[in-house]
């Protein structure tokens, strides 16, 4: 299990991308635009999930701009609009200073408002807000559409441009325009902060549902912390008089694979957790220790925020019959990228493969559908009453019951 967890260990996941960093190129030897163009030309030539690069001949990128480069900014159009042309929203560039941005968030720490976000459908929406920042502070929820940062309009915006505008030093403002389903749009003034990325908590979200004495209830808020397995089990451990666990991840966005790796292994006695397929149709199975922490029963929460290492997760439980999953739909992202760090310290996100649960199922732009399905309603969330935590705790009364009774 070592060796295993050491080798996936700089993989990450997250709403927007799963990622496997690889340092491509040292930033400080000398290098020319034209370089840099190249670089990520072969990058997309050698490694793109899709053969046939949506259908386009890839050659005809090669040497479309040796005339046009002089510059770094000059590279940075350029790549931008070769890898438009792939029409794949996790296929992107960063410039050094959004590689580094990007990075730093495995060290657990950011700076704006603590929202999640991606393109869909052509729309800029928040995936989740991270538990405990300004932007779950002030209201903002999964699935709500960005339709304006600072009074300038998203429409055709990338992620990328999107999380730049976001940003920004501590104390300072961003005012965006929201639209949220069956309400009118809504401007939300947030303030930026230093986002610490808690990962595990074991407070429940609200007072309106009282849990059974014998359940335990954790909070996974997200994979992208190094320390969130530590801090699971840790959690886990403290509940060692529980009959059984609630797991909650909702608008849980991702993180570290190896997180996901861990945490499925401290509940599962063998069996797979993941398959991931490259572009020339190769498998590689990812397959769970045959030992576990606990056997005791487990209802994993999810909904329409919960994405990729979540729903490795959540998938790897459910197949292996291992828990009942409650809630949402999830969000369904099931794609793999490769982040190069390329010259001059900037980065490239190459979606390499996509990734099956363990019974082979795609859950890409389709999510995982849940074995009790519950919805919040509008009352609900005004009441601010948790029918899908109330839910969970109902069902796992009834796996505790069923496992005390072939006990006996």
């Amino acid at each position: 299990m070592k060796n295993f967890i050491k080798k996936y260990s700089l993989l990450i996941i997250s709403a927007i991308s799963i990622l496997t960093i690889t340092l491509m190129a040292n930033s400080v030897f000398a290098y020319t635009p034209q370089q840099l163009y190249e670089q990520v030309w072969r990058l997309v030539n050698t490694k793109y999930v899709d053969q046939t690069n949506n259908e386009q001949n890839w050659q005809r990128w090669h040497h479309k701009y040796d005339k046009c480069i002089k510059t770094d900014e000059d590279a940075y159009v350029a790549i931008q609009t070769m890898l438009a042309s792939l029409n794949d929203p996790y296929t992107k560039f960063l410039d050094p200073k959004e590689f580094e941005e990007e990075t730093s968030s495995i060290k657990g720490s950011l700076k704006g408002i603590g929202v999640q976000i991606g393109v869909r459908d052509g729309k800029l929406l928040i995936i989740a807000p991270i538990e405990d920042t300004p932007g779950e502070r002030a209201g903002l929820q999964a699935e709500d559409e960005i339709l304006e940062i600072d009074g300038k309009s998203t429409k055709g915006i990338t992620v990328d441009k999107a999380a730049d505008q976001i940003r920004g030093e501590e104390g300072t403002y961003v005012t965006l325009l929201i639209k949220r389903k069956n309400q009118e749009n809504q401007v939300y003034k947030i303030q930026r902060a230093e986002i610490e990325l808690k990962s595990v908590s074991t407070k429940l979200p609200t007072e309106s549902v009282k849990l059974a004495d014998s359940v335990g209830y954790i909070r996974l808020s997200s994979f992208i912390s190094k320390n969130a397995s530590v801090e699971f089990e840790k959690a886990l451990n403290g509940y060692k008089d529980k009959k059984g666990y609630i797991i909650d991840l909702r608008s849980n966005p991702g993180g570290l694979l190896s997180n996901a790796i861990i945490i499925s292994d401290m509940f599962l006695n063998g069996g797979v957790i993941v398959s991931t397929v490259d572009r020339d149709g190769y498998k590689e199975t990812m397959r769970a220790a045959r030992s576990n922490v606990t056997n005791k029963p487990i209802v994993i929460l999810i909904n329409k925020g919960s994405a990729s290492a979540s729903e490795i997760f959540s998938g790897a439980m459910k197949d292996n019959k291992r828990a009942v999953l409650v809630g949402e739909n999830s969000f369904g992202k099931g794609l793999v990228q490769e982040v190069n760090k390329l010259m001059g310290g900037s980065g490239a996100n190459i979606t390499i493969q996509k990734y099956l649960t363990p019974n082979g199922t795609d859950i890409n732009k389709k999510g995982i559908t849940p074995d009790v399905v519950v919805e919040l309603t509008e009352q609900d969330i005004k009441d601010k009453y948790d029918r899908q935590l109330q839910k969970a705790n109902d069902v796992l009364l009834e796996l505790i019951n069923k496992q005390l009774m072939v006990l006996k």
